[in-house]
């Protein structure tokens, strides 16, 4: 096992062992600021984000923006990573040790019970395919779940269209969108939202679609 994936390993298991504590108490997160190199100089400090989280509706319009895959793949964003399917989104970079990989862990927890998710990158000049599928493999993530960077004018385009970009990658708050692409609904979580409420979510707007099929 390469230094990288034994540093991945233990921190999915640290972050694994932490979700149920922190998702329960009132703890606060941001980023470590110090755990990539070469970033912006100037310090940049994310307002606390209180561990609990709750839906908000959002209002997500997707381009078909060009991006790759975790194989290498060009993927359209909203044509083939998101189609009309119901869908989960996080975003994450690959060098953080503190809130990405706690996120990670999350969807890690509900990708069985999921039939798409999606993690899109927020540092593209380091994020290559290959380092992502690396960072997936370390996870066990499945074919189900896709995961995104490319050229960075394109990935900052697509994390625009979620409301998750930030100037600086480092301040990217914790944050999951659930969308069902078909209606166009989404909720967003700001936080650490628990695998419970993320199945939640999908499952009202899977109720809501087979509402909205029954009545057509």
């Amino acid at each position: 096992m390469n230094p990288y994936t034994r540093r991945l390993a233990d921190l999915l298991r640290l972050s694994t062992a932490l979700v149920a504590g922190l998702l329960l108490a009132p703890a606060y997160a941001q980023h470590d600021h110090h755990g990539t190199a070469g970033h912006d100089a100037h310090t940049h400090h994310t307002p606390p984000v209180a561990a609990a989280a709750q839906p908000q509706s959002a209002r997500i319009q997707l381009g078909d923006t060009p991006l790759l895959d975790q194989q290498g793949r060009k993927t359209r964003l909203r044509s083939d990573a998101i189609g009309d399917r119901i869908v989960v989104v996080d975003f994450v970079y690959t060098t953080c040790t503190t809130v990405c990989p706690v996120l990670s862990a999350v969807m890690a927890q509900v990708q069985d019970k999921l039939a798409a998710q999606l993690t899109l990158t927020v540092d593209p000049v380091r994020d290559t395919p290959a380092r992502l599928k690396t960072f997936a493999a370390g996870l066990g993530a499945g074919p189900g779940w896709t995961w995104l960077t490319g050229p960075k004018p394109q990935v900052d385009e697509a994390l625009k269209a979620f409301g998750a970009y930030t100037a600086n990658f480092v301040d990217h708050p914790p944050l999951v969108l659930v969308g069902d692409a078909r209606s166009g609904k989404w909720l967003r979580f700001y936080g650490f939202p628990t695998p419970e409420q993320l199945l939640g979510a999908v499952n009202d707007l899977s109720a809501a679609r087979a509402r909205a099929a029954g009545t057509s």
